[in-house]
């Protein structure tokens, strides 16, 4: 092992075949040693080196003989004065930003605080004892893989549908995994899995965070752990927990496998990732990475004391976005995941936080700005979680171009509209159409808005539609944690219910919401085991629920929901009337006078200016014109498709829709109707100006039949 100067880039652990060159930024740090480590658990420090070399505040040295598998971290030296900012702590083995394996879990042992625990002063004194015996061990690795041809599948924005999981959540009880792939990596590439996903019509697998994360002590204490992977502390390192194969850099070429298998086929990886906060927390969090190696550089403080953290995020503290290395770090992260891991996109949690250059949400920030001119970045799938807890967070429809956005105005107006609740039936309209009062006015289109009703936070489908309040008590905080609103429509019994009307209706609403986002403009996004009817049994804040309260229950699950909804997903595939790229225009389609859309009252009557204003209003027809737009050239849209005419009726008793007349249509059929699951095959012609049925909370698709 011959140490030479090496070089300040790339920063991280790269090893080139016959050694390793090391680099650390930290611009305030005194001096930084590196330790390597051996032994059977990886605790054994077998050298400690002092970096000498230091060139624009990045550290580093280079070490001949060293190879992947090799066991690594820092102590950086420095000023301990937390009233200024200042937390270096030589005694704390520190993880290294950029490693791209991480040998454990963090545990909750006292030596990862930085200062005594209980002290009276509590953070204000630093505490010597060590902390690499409980400490991960960042690992050097080998960057060589054989991709065997893959390459992105570039679906369409308009042509994607959306599957959020969890790695561990998908796939923990499928029988038909062998049980050392449950809950893996390799259990999400696993035959039976893609098989599902494929005859679901899915395009883009969203999984939540794989970034090596941490259970907050918190938890621990308490016998739970984070589940959910939102307290990031590795952004270049998939979590070992997932990994079948083993923990010294056999995780990365797991990854790998899964991302190639997922795109031969045809499904894309879309990551959700956590660039706002870390697991650090906030002033007495433990001292992991970040903290120790320049805190008031990675982190926003509070210019008033800066002992303390600001919090946009809810987690004790917010990356330091206005910083040229943590603003480094995260789009060296970014284009990590891109080229060397092949990723397809990202969901940016609490995308809010890193708008905010002083203490207002900016959407010229200079994140978005080196996003935008990144010329591998700028071509890949961005979506923001548009809201942070921080003041003036709330900012959907506010993010520039190239990015779609959770639209959760979307999913609160369409739980509202199948609860009957009084509202403009415009906001409506408008979210089915993909939200243009939202995004076409910043040159966006349709595709801008991600629909979703549900999503990991918060109910599942099934209890939406079962459950009048939380029931989080297995989260051991008497319930005081998660949502209080429950914003859909149910029969005020919860949980199982021996009435069979109850059931039915509970039923026929999850087929509703279904029905509703698959036939909306904009990208769909379905959680995983929602057409299965998962349940979480009430709990709406699952996120340290590493159990059957979380795991997709493949054995107990609703067969008939299922294959209701791989027909929706099939009637959106086969009609691009349903996914279309540009915005309605208003404007008849070739060789006819008919519009693109039209809107309907119950009476057949097209809507005017005074129908969509009134509160009561709860049911509307909707003609889709799928034929050619006139005038192409100007913004249209050259579609040739079939015409369909769609009826909500979100009232509780049924009503009869007079369908429209000439020259709307000849004939209509019935093609889907969420109070008969499952059609005849021969449905029977319906006469233009005749009276169709539609029963209470129930939707109903029409194909024109000439």
């Amino acid at each position: 092992m011959r140490p030479r100067p090496g070089a300040p880039f790339p920063l991280g652990a790269t090893w080139d075949g016959k050694g390793v060159n090391f680099a650390l930024a930290s611009e305030g740090a005194t001096g930084v040693e590196l330790c390597l480590f051996g032994g059977a658990q990886g605790n054994d420090e077998i050298a400690r080196l002092s970096l000498t070399e230091r060139t624009c505040g990045v550290w580093h040295i280079y070490l001949e003989g060293i190879d992947p598998g090799q066991r690594y971290g820092y102590r950086v030296h420095g000023e301990y004065d937390p009233a200024r900012g200042k937390r270096y702590n030589c005694a704390k083995l520190l993880i290294d930003p950029y490693a791209r394996a991480l040998d454990r879990t963090v545990g909750g042992d006292e030596t990862l605080f930085g200062y005594p625990l209980n002290h009276p002063d509590q953070d204000l004194q630093s505490d010597d004892s060590d902390s690499k015996d409980a400490m991960p061990k960042s690992v050097v690795v080998d960057p060589s893989y054989d991709w065997q041809g893959d390459r992105p599948l570039g679906i369409p924005w308009h042509e994607t549908i959306i599957y959020e999981a969890h790695v561990k959540g998908l796939t923990a009880r499928h029988p038909e995994i062998p049980a050392p792939l449950r809950g893996t990596y390799r259990g999400v590439a696993s035959e039976p899995v893609l098989r599902y996903l494929k005859e679901l019509g899915i395009t883009a697998l969203e999984l939540m965070p794989v970034h090596h994360f941490v259970t907050e002590p918190r938890l621990a204490r308490r016998g739970l752990t984070n589940y959910w992977g939102y307290n990031p502390v590795g952004y270049f390192a998939p979590d070992t927990r997932y990994a079948s194969r083993g923990s010294l850099g056999q995780q990365v070429g797991e990854f790998k496998d899964m991302v190639r298998i997922l795109h031969a086929w045809g499904i894309e990886v879309i990551l959700d990732v956590v660039y706002n906060h870390t697991a650090e927390g906030d002033h007495l969090g433990p001292t992991l990475c970040f903290r120790g190696i320049d805190n008031a550089g990675y982190y926003r403080l509070d210019p008033d004391n800066p002992r303390f953290y600001l919090d946009y995020t809810g987690t004790g503290n917010t990356l330091n976005m206005r910083s040229p290395q943590t603003l480094k770090l995260v789009m060296d992260s970014l284009r990590y995941w891109v080229l060397e891991m092949h990723i397809d996109g990202f969901r940016f949690d609490l995308a809010a936080a890193l708008a905010r250059e002083l203490h207002d949400v900016d959407k010229l920030a200079a994140f978005f700005d080196i996003i935008h001119q990144d010329p591998v970045l700028s071509q890949v799938k961005l979506i923001a979680e548009p809201w942070d807890v921080g003041s003036g967070g709330y900012q959907v429809g506010n993010f520039p171009v190239l990015w779609s956005e959770w639209n959760g105005k979307y999913r609160d107006c369409v739980r509202d509209y199948w609860r009957g609740s009084e509202q403009r039936l415009a906001e409506f309209a408008f979210r089915l159409t993909g939200s243009s009062d939202l995004y076409e006015s910043s040159g966006r289109a349709p595709s801008a808005s991600i629909n979703f009703v549900t999503c990991h936070d918060g109910f599942t489908l099934r209890d939406l539609v079962s459950y009048e309040r939380k029931h989080n008590e297995a989260n051991l905080e008497d319930n005081r944690d998660g949502s209080d609103d429950n914003r859909s429509w149910n029969c005020g019994v919860e949980g199982p219910a021996p009435d069979l009307a109850i059931n039915a209706l509970r039923s026929r609403q999850q087929r509703n919401f279904l029905a509703t986002l698959m036939l909306s403009q904009g990208v769909p996004m379905l959680l995983a085991g929602d057409e299965l009817g998962r349940t979480q049994l009430g709990n709406n804040n699952a996120y340290c629920q590493d159990n059957e309260i979380s795991w997709i229950d493949w054995d107990h699950s609703d067969q008939e929901l299922l294959a209701f909804t791989r027909r929706l997903i099939g009637l959106r595939t086969d009609h691009p009337v349903f996914r279309r790229r540009r915005w309605f225009q208003g404007r008849s389609v070739r060789g006819s006078a008919l519009h693109d859309i039209a809107w309907f009252k119950p009476d057949g009557r097209e809507m005017g200016e005074e129908d969509w204003n009134v509160g009561q209003a709860k049911s509307l027809g909707v003609f889709l014109n799928g034929g050619e737009i006139a005038t192409p050239g100007s913004g249209g849209e050259r579609l040739t498709d079939d015409t369909f005419y769609v009826i909500f009726n979100a009232h509780h008793e049924a009503l009869d829709f007079v369908l429209p007349n000439h020259p709307w249509a000849d004939a209509w059929t019935k093609v889907l109707d969420t109070h008969e699951p499952a059609l005849s095959s021969g449905e029977p012609r319906h006469e233009p100006g005749q009276a169709i049925r539609v029963e209470g909370r129930s939707l109903v698709l029409l194909r024109r039949s000439g």
